[in-house]
């Protein structure tokens, strides 16, 4: 399993424990697992989050 898969199932799960359900538990739960997949895949070199937010440089 890549680190950055178990970093958006870690996610998704802390999500579901903090918020019991509802459209805002839902965006959370999106936004949790968006935010575990980064910083699994920075961690192990799968993502540069940076790159992302960087202009293009022709």
């Amino acid at each position: 399993m890549k680190a950055s898969f178990a970093g958006l199932v870690a996610g998704l799960l802390l999500a579901l424990a903090v918020i019991g359900g509802g459209f805002t538990g839902f965006l959370l739960a999106v936004v949790l697992g968006a935010i575990g997949f980064a910083v699994a895949g920075k961690l192990s070199g799968e993502v540069d989050v940076l790159e992302r937010f960087r202009g293009r440089r022709d």
